[in-house]
């Protein structure tokens, strides 16, 4: 099966011009051939017919079977040059057949044709494999008037056959000459069809890169040129609308960073006040006490919401950064579980000597995120499997699965967008629906990769496949333990406290409702 182009084009080209060629050969040989064949015809019935109106009103009537004998001999004499065997029959003739016999065989149609309708006839025949051509001719009399003689000759067509093959021969010669001239001008017109193809696809390659500043030089007016003035147009317009959808996420991005950064100051100071309410709260009366304990929340949920959006803004502003140190994973999963006092609600199989190099904090706030995720909106218990890496292999698998109903295969898709809700009907949740999002950009982030799927035994499962070094192309991953800058540890430090107030994956607390 031809797939590329210029193949299809060259075989194209080749087909049209073998087709009409073999067509045109075909005309030509049938029209030369009946040519050449009717021109000697013409001649030598015209020949005979001369010699017969030459050497007929001599004879005697009626004549003897000499004279019969000696017209057959200057017949076949006078046209040696066309080397034809004649045969003169007189009707009454005491053969009963008719005169002269020679080894000139007259087929009955041709014979019944000249001497019942005394006109000329002739008929092309096959013998042997050799063309020869029959001619019968009738002798009128003097006074015009149809006489009981006629003449019958054969004439081999042999020069004739020979001339046509010699045609057949010059033609077949000069089909490998035309073969390959029609191939040198198929590749040249394939050429000059693919070199615009060729150069919009690889516009469309530099388009598809992102160098939306790409263009096609436009010639001529036929269609080509009028695809690639579309490309240009369409790119001029895709350039626009990407600029465009460029500012307006930059200024998203800034509103939000900037907003959360302008949050962050005065819900420090909420917070510690409502702290401070919080341990008076006993000695107030009910109602009051009441408020401030919802103050206190509600407060702590603004404090977590907006060190969410602080951590999505690093990750769009690729300002998030690795500090990788060489951890036992097993162990890094368990201070995770026992700072939220998680032990006794969550199954952890969790093999040693698991090492890998990670960002701890990161890997913390994967792990309390898809926990928290499972017990609040799954069912317990709620397992962590850590899948040590097979021999020779480079990656380890983390699996975080519950009990409960699983995840609706609509929202599956969903899992991991940014403010998504399975129920929009719940207008208010305790979340930010960010928690997911910020987990699988850790992943992402340490070069590995998060899927959610549902459990042929039940419940959702969260597996997160993770390098055991992390080698992100064109960036050195940063080695050390050192600790993260305030702005980029916040939401993990926030994480790490939320065991009092329920683990802050508002993303997932949605999806299970």
């Amino acid at each position: 099966m031809l797939r590329g182009l210029r193949a299809r084009l060259v075989v194209g080209f080749l087909v049209v011009a073998a087709v009409s060629a073999l067509t045109t050969a075909l005309l030509t040989y049938q029209e030369a051939r009946n040519a050449i064949l009717q021109r000697s015809q013409d001649i030598a019935v015209n020949d005979l017919r001369a010699q017969v109106n030459s050497l007929a009103p001599e004879l005697p009537v009626p004549p003897s079977q000499a004279d019969l004998d000696s017209l057959r001999v200057q017949l076949e004499r006078s046209g040696k040059s066309r080397e034809w065997d004649i045969s003169v029959h007189y009707s009454g003739a005491r053969d009963g057949g008719g005169g002269v016999q020679s080894d000139v065989v007259i087929p009955a149609g041709l014979k019944a044709s000249v001497e019942k309708r005394h006109v000329p006839a002739f008929q092309r025949v096959d013998r042997g494999g050799d063309p020869w051509l029959l001619i019968g001719m009738p002798v009128r009399q003097s006074d015009g008037r149809a006489s009981a003689l006629t003449v019958y000759g054969q004439l081999p067509l042999s020069a004739e056959e020979s001339n046509v093959e010699a045609l057949v021969s010059a033609a077949q010669r000069g089909a490998l000459p035309v073969l390959v001239l029609t191939v040198v001008l198929a590749l040249l017109a394939a050429r000059g069809v693919l070199r615009p193809v060729r150069g919009l696809r690889q516009a469309a390659g530099r388009i598809a890169e992102g160098k939306l500043d790409t263009r096609l030089e436009v010639k001529g007016a036929d269609e080509i040129a009028d695809l690639s003035r579309t490309f240009n147009d369409m790119a001029a317009r895709l350039e626009e609308s990407m600029a465009e959808l460029r500012r307006l996420e930059s200024n998203s991005r800034r509103f939000a960073a900037d907003v959360s950064h302008e949050l962050r100051t005065p819900l420090a100071a909420m917070t510690a006040v409502t702290d401070v309410l919080d341990e008076d709260a006993d000695s107030l009366d009910p109602d009051t006490a009441s408020a401030v304990r919802l103050i206190s929340q509600e407060t702590g949920k603004l404090a977590r919401m907006v060190e969410d959006l602080m951590e999505v803004s690093r990750f769009d502003a690729g300002a998030a950064a690795l500090h990788l140190d060489e951890v036992d994973v097993g162990e890094t999963i368990r201070k995770t579980l026992q700072a939220r006092a998680w032990q006794k609600r969550v199954t952890a199989e969790l093999p040693a000597d698991v090492r890998a190099g990670l960002d701890p904090r990161r890997l913390d706030v994967v792990v309390a995120n898809l926990v928290g995720n499972a017990l609040h909106h799954g069912g317990e218990p709620v397992r962590v499997r850590l899948h040590p890496p097979e021999p020779g292999a480079d990656r380890l698998l983390i699996e975080i699965s519950d009990s409960g109903p699983g995840i609706d295969p609509e929202v599956l898709p969903h899992v991991f967008d940014r403010f998504y809700k399975a129920d929009s009907a719940r207008a208010r949740s305790e979340g930010s629906g960010l928690g997911l999002a910020i987990a699988q950009e850790n992943v992402r982030l340490h070069g590995g990769t998060m899927r959610a799927a549902n459990s042929p035994e039940g419940g959702a499962v969260f597996t997160v496949d993770l390098p055991l070094r992390h080698q992100e192309a064109g960036e050195p991953a940063a080695e050390g333990s050192g600790h993260p800058p305030d702005d980029a540890g916040a939401a993990g430090e926030q994480v790490a406290d939320d065991d009092r107030g329920g683990p802050r994956s508002e993303a997932g607390k949605e999806l299970h409702a």
